[in-house]
């Protein structure tokens, strides 16, 4: 709806493949159906909400199937003018290709994501370390959830990519730089990376969107 402007989401699912892919479509679908109806124009609130209920229809599937451990990342993104509202839960990623750079946007909630935070780790050592894919926040596992809500300015020609850590595992944050910088077509863009991830023999889900202001 133009009124609640341009919304992207990924999700990548956990809890084996086929309780992974459940938790995914379930969560995509709550998040989508929420976000579209709350009011517009309260993009923060709706993303809030959308993740909560997106958050609970994993959660209470999880339990009708006999209480498995299912669950799932969710990062999406609002596009309303030059304004840009980030909903996150999990280790996807939001990268922001500007001027030739790139800028991750969120942060992961996982235990190495603290180590960085907490500055014991540099983050050139997350995509190696062997507790990289451990999660201490995600979509379903419990009752509640609460999402990372932030906000941001956009610039004509800016370019974000959405992107499961399949991806960013196996592709540094310059890469992505470099990537934009070579391939202007949003969607031979997005299967350029994926391509590439797959080439290096990326061992998780792959998932990514790609989005030109």
């Amino acid at each position: 709806r133009t009124s609640h402007g341009h919304l992207y989401a990924i999700a990548d699912g956990m809890g084996g493949y086929a309780h992974g892919a459940t938790a995914r479509n379930l969560a995509l679908e709550a998040f989508f159906e929420t976000f579209y109806a709350g009011q517009a124009a309260k993009s923060s609130n709706n993303l809030k909400q959308a993740a909560q209920n997106a958050n609970t229809a994993v959660y209470q599937a999880a339990h009708r199937l006999g209480s498995v451990r299912m669950g799932t990342t969710l990062s999406a993104i609002n596009i309303i003018g030059h304004e840009l509202h980030i909903a996150h839960v999990g280790d996807s990623r939001v990268y922001l290709i500007r001027d030739g750079r790139a800028s991750c946007l969120t942060r992961d909630h996982t235990i190495v994501g603290d180590m960085v935070n907490m500055k014991v780790l540099s983050p050139d050592k997350v995509r190696k370390h062997d507790q990289r894919s451990i999660l201490n926040k995600c979509i379903g596992v419990q009752l509640f959830v609460q999402p990372d809500i932030t906000r941001h300015t956009l610039q004509v020609g800016d370019t974000l990519i959405l992107c499961s850590d399949g991806i960013w595992a196996v592709i540094e944050d310059a890469e992505f730089a470099a990537f934009v910088h070579d391939i202007p077509q949003p969607e031979s863009l997005n299967n350029a990376l994926i391509e590439t991830t797959m080439e290096r023999e990326s061992d998780d889900n792959v998932s990514s969107i790609v989005v030109q202001v």
